[in-house]
């Protein structure tokens, strides 16, 4: 799988990413000018590392009140004033979230006339960027790679006659950032110190080459050469120590161009190799851009989101492999000093939607930023909960950087406590698709027991013994309050409720697992019940809000209130019918307002098709995903023209969700299978339960899967064929049950099973 391009480019977000998870770099195919543009995942300015939260808990009951009282217009003023923090835009009152920054450029500029024959590709499968050229009369190649093991980034520039050239360090203009140059042991350094903030390293190495090099303090002069290797690391003072240690943590290898490549196939095998899908008969041999745009003027090509599918495992990988951070709205890739949104976490879709694909795609590893993330915050959150709210356990904020700071910095929208509930669902998950106990007991749990730690003290009992949630909001929406005004806060909006029994099952079923705290099970049994119910609304939808409000953008870019139906697995068509369906009306409604207008917004709009077991309208919103919100190199945008990362990797969990689904113990195959891939074949994919997945597909129509799982239970298959058999790895005939559309039979630890058609 490759993306590959004929053209050059000099827009950032026209560039081809690579990255270790630490380090990453988009590769700018100018042609022989190339730019590197770097980044280092601790890079944020650092001013806002020490913030803290306003006292603002002795205002919680006035605000309750007036939301009490239906004064929905003086409560979001009184709401956000008590507990949103900042919104960048009042000098009084600032939002303090760090800008995640660029560590600086790396250009090399060849000494030749005019390029002809100019090709840049990346191979997904080797994780490699590919520029060729030619220029009188001399053939040029630029290879680059983030090396996994090594936790660098490489550049090889070859030429099959020797020549010259300048490569050079330098960083945007930046007038609260101090830099200094110097060269040292074959390599540049820039040195960069912000204002109030951070400071940061950037090396690049000459390891090899067969010229003359001369070496100024911001470049090097390079004649009569063949072949020149660089190494590129970044260092911070992000965790205490300098930058320059950090840089020699990570040595520069002594390994031949071929070595290098040996060990980063590897890596990348290991990484990327563990989910194989093929789809026959659907290759082009047209350039990626030109595909695309055909694509967009109504030529199918059903190759395109197979390659966006393999692209976005790439992404996840490149932004999180070696990372102590999660990917970011923009993973781990930008290059202005002032970002949108400050390319920082959002805790109300962006960051979750970022690791979607990980579990069932075989990418659990990358998950452990993500729960470094996670637990990072903990401590302050702790704190954030009490000033803030005067409640136990933690609170998270919607917006944040990398400091593990709790501070609500979104006037606004800040006023929101579900963002710890939701990103428990990620723990969550890990032990529903590993069943890592060791995990459940160490890591997860203890966080469950900090979330709905502040539920319990958090949620009110009203008059009719129902526990409420106030303040309350559906992340980013409003609805008409009273005067027709717009209002987001209010009591129990849907996807609170959603989050709250969320997070009260998960920490009480992993205590009925683990066996311990036998009051806290009783006491969030009783929670449980006393939660308020989903309703229905007048035109038939699930309702957002307590009441059935009327939308101030019925078009909105959230579909909150469905987190039920995913990513979660509350609304069932079988528990839940009539939840179901008006799920399913709540998303036409959303969509023929003209929902789904952002690229991350299309791609849950996909996934949620794909939920609902509609398999043209899941393929219809990926296709839609990808030509109108996608750049020539398939990176996601979101309007206007912005760079995000999690519609690419939203619309990866799409295609999961067409293939698998295992929701509630039982395992789905091929649900939402798109009639574009009538033929192909899956393996690696991970289900709930511990239990890793293959299938093969003919006409549309299943004709094998293979089923392996790491305990010895009974495994369960819905819709499965009518006519079917399976069979043990000696091929021995494994007896089933029917009971309805279900086939059930006994799994042993470790044994592969082969349900075949007949």
């Amino acid at each position: 799988m490759k993306m590959w391009y004929q053209s050059v480019t000099t827009e950032w977000r026209q560039g081809l990413p690579i990255g270790t998870g630490r380090l990453a770099a988009m590769v700018l195919g100018e042609a022989g000018s190339e730019r590197l543009a770097l980044n280092h995942e601790w890079l944020w300015r650092g001013k806002g590392r020490n913030r803290e939260p306003d006292k603002s808990a002795h205002l919680l009951d006035g605000v309750r009140e007036l939301i009490l009282a239906g004064k929905y217009e003086q409560a979001n003023i009184a709401g956000n004033d008590a507990f949103g923090g900042g919104d960048g835009k009042s000098k009084e009152k600032p939002s303090r979230v760090d800008p995640y920054q660029p560590a600086g450029d790396f250009h090399l500029s060849l000494n030749h006339g005019e390029v002809i024959n100019y090709k840049r590709e990346l191979d997904i499968d080797r994780a490699i960027v590919t520029i060729t050229y030619q220029a009188d009369g001399t053939s040029f190649k630029h290879e680059c790679i983030a090396h996994i093991g090594h936790d660098l980034l490489f550049v090889r520039v070859t030429g099959d006659r020797p020549f010259g050239g300048k490569f050079r360090l330098n960083r945007v203009k930046d007038p609260d950032c101090f830099l200094c140059f110097q060269s040292l042991y074959n390599t540049l350094i820039m040195d960069g110190q912000f204002e109030e903030g951070i400071g940061f390293r950037t090396e690049v190495r000459l390891l090899e080459s067969d010229g003359q090099a001369q070496f100024a303090d911001d470049h090097l002069t390079l004649n009569g050469a063949t072949e020149a290797l660089f190494a590129i690391n970044i260092g911070t003072s992000a965790k205490g120590y300098g930058p320059a240690e950090e840089c020699n943590r990570y040595p520069s290898p002594t390994a031949s161009w071929d070595e290098l490549l040996k060990t980063h196939a590897t890596a990348v095998d290991r990484c990327l190799g563990r989910l194989t899908l093929d789809i026959p008969d659907i290759e082009s041999d047209l350039p990626t851009n030109e595909r695309l745009q055909a694509m967009r003027e109504g030529k199918p090509d059903p190759g395109l989101p197979l390659l966006y599918f393999k692209y976005g495992r790439y992404l996840l990988v490149a932004s999180s492999a070696t990372g102590e951070l999660p990917a970011n709205l923009q993973g781990k890739w930008n290059e202005e000093i002032n970002p949108p949104w400050e390319c920082d976490y959002h805790h109300d879709i962006n960051l979750q939607m970022n690791y979607w694909p990980a579990e069932a795609g075989n990418l659990t590893y990358t998950t452990e930023a993500l729960f470094k993330h996670i637990e990072r915050f903990v401590p302050h959150g702790r704190k954030a909960a009490s000033d803030l709210y005067g409640c136990g356990g933690v609170y998270f904020p919607i917006q944040t950087d990398c400091w593990g700071r709790s501070t609500p910095e979104s006037w606004g929208w800040a006023v929101w406590i579900g963002a710890a509930a939701w990103l428990a669902q990620h723990m969550w998950w890990h032990y529903e698709y590993g069943l890592d106990r060791e995990f459940l007991r160490m890591r997860a749990y203890p966080f469950f027991k900090e979330v709905v730690a502040f539920y319990e003290s958090y949620l009110i009992e009203d008059e009719a013994g129902t526990l409420q949630v106030i303040p309350s909001q559906s992340p980013e929406n409003n609805f008409k309050g009273a005067a027709n005004v717009p209002s987001s806060l209010c009591i129990s909006a849907t996807m609170d409720v959603q989050l709250a029994q969320n997070a009260l099952h998960y920490a009480l079923q992993s205590a009925e697992w683990l066996e311990v705290d036998l009051e806290k099970q009783t006491l969030w049994k009783d929670m449980l019940r006393k939660l308020p119910p989903l309703k229905i609304g007048s035109k038939g939808q699930l309702q957002e809000w307590h009441k059935d409000f009327e939308e101030c953008e019925p078009s909105h870019r959230h579909v909150s209130h469905l987190i039920g139906l995913y990513p979660g697995d509350a609304i069932d068509q079988e528990k839940t019918p009539e939840l179901w369906q008006a799920a399913r009306h709540s998303l036409e409604l959303r969509l023929e307002a003209g929902g789904g207008h952002t690229g991350w917004s299309r791609s849950w709009v996909s996934c949620l098709f794909a939920r609902l077991g509609d398999s043209d309208m899941a393929w219809n919103h990926l296709c839609h995903l990808i030509t109108d919100f996608a750049t020539d190199t398939l990176l996601d945008l979101h309007p206007p023209h912005i760079f995000q990362i999690d519609g690419n990797l939203g619309g990866t969990a799409a295609v999961i969700e067409m293939l698998l689904q295992s929701y509630h113990g039982e395992l789905h195959f091929l649900p939402a299978l798109p009639k574009a891939w009538p033929n192909g074949r899956i393996s690696g994919l991970r289900a709930r339960g511990g239990i890793t997945v293959g299938m093969e597909w003919h006409d549309g129509n299943l004709m094998s899967a293979s089923i392996e799982g790491v305990v010895s239970k009974e495994c369960v298959i819905i819709h499965a064929p009518k006519g079917c058999r399976i069979i043990d790895s000696a091929e021995r005939e494994v007896s089933f049950r029917r009971e309805g559309h279900r086939v059930l039979f006994g799994m042993k630890n470790h044994e592969n099973y082969q349900l075949l058609t007949i």
